[in-house]
């Protein structure tokens, strides 16, 4: 039995004739094609259905009728409390610094405003960010902005990291020029402590090398590890420099020192999305955009 076929029987019964059911339908369909499929449905069956001058059904039309209308009679009912559902579901994609360190207070907030909201927070790598999205597993990713996206997705720029280097609070020095020396083998200047950084790969340390390469200083990474938290960690150890931001209003550094670094280009965060935001997806984004102007005024 074609369920489209047993659709339109529905209507047709519930308002008592093909002319009727085709004005109210809750989707545009011609009153042939209506005639033509239920024909095909009576034909398929091997009953009549019901009786067009003056309609009324026959005992067939109204056993399928009786079988029909608890399912169709309530799907608008279920749309609407899934709909409803949905519109208070947000689901973040979002590193564990963000999920740990910024979005907590945002959530908050918004909450207040959506008492009803629902929560779904994936801890990502940048990586992960576009597969999710577009296989629309999550609504929104907070996530480094910096290779063009992929067709379909969106951005919307929350804030700018300025780029930094964090020294041990023991380590008397107080600016990048600090650190360096004259290149002993050509122009420019190299660094003379050992430099603790994440891989190459990461636009992170990409964004490091591009302001090193712009002020002809040659400084390689002779600890390489995988989070920023851990390169906090081996710097308080003693193990060198190292490269990381200066996030607004988080203090990760905790015996330790930050060394501004002017004139690098800063890490740029923000919202990547796929297709129209829905509602509460706006309102989380405007909610983070008022945080992030708490943090940096």
């Amino acid at each position: 039995m074609n369920v489209h076929h047993l659709e339109l029987f529905y209507y047709v019964a519930k308002y008592e004739g093909i002319t009727a059911a085709v004005r109210k339908m809750p989707y545009g369909i011609q009153q042939p094609a209506v005639s033509g499929q239920i024909l095909q449905l009576e034909n398929e069956l091997g009953v009549k259905l019901f009786n067009r001058r003056p309609f009324a059904l026959t005992k067939a039309g109204e056993d399928l009728y009786d079988f029909a209308y608890p399912f169709f009679s309530r799907l608008a009912d279920i749309e609407e409390r899934l709909k409803g559902e949905e519109s208070s579901h947000l689901r973040i994609a979002a590193s564990a610094s963000v999920l740990g360190n910024h979005l907590p207070e945002v959530l908050e907030k918004l909450k207040l405003k959506t008492p009803d909201l629902k929560l779904t927070l994936k801890e990502v790598e940048p990586s992960e960010v576009f597969g999710l999205l577009t296989s629309q597993q999550a609504d929104v990713a907070v996530t480094v902005l910096h290779d063009r996206l992929s067709d379909g997705l969106k951005s919307i720029e929350l804030m700018r990291i300025p780029l930094a280097l964090a020294v041990p609070a023991s380590c008397k020095v107080s600016s990048l020029e600090d650190l360096l020396e004259d290149c002993p083998y050509g122009d420019g200047k190299i660094g003379k402590i050992p430099l603790v950084g994440l891989p190459a790969n990461e636009t992170l340390q990409r964004l490091f090398q591009q302001g090193l390469n712009q002020q002809s200083v040659r400084w390689e990474v002779s600890m390489e590890v995988n989070a920023l938290d851990v390169i906090q960690r081996y710097v308080g150890r003693g193990f060198g420099a190292g490269i990381t931001v200066a996030i607004p209003g988080v203090n990760l550094y905790q015996g330790r020192q930050l060394l501004p670094l002017d004139g690098f280009p800063p890490l740029v965060i923000g919202a990547v999305y796929q297709g129209s935001l829905k509602p509460i997806t706006q309102e989380f984004l405007e909610a983070a955009k008022s945080h992030v102007a708490s943090l940096v005024s």
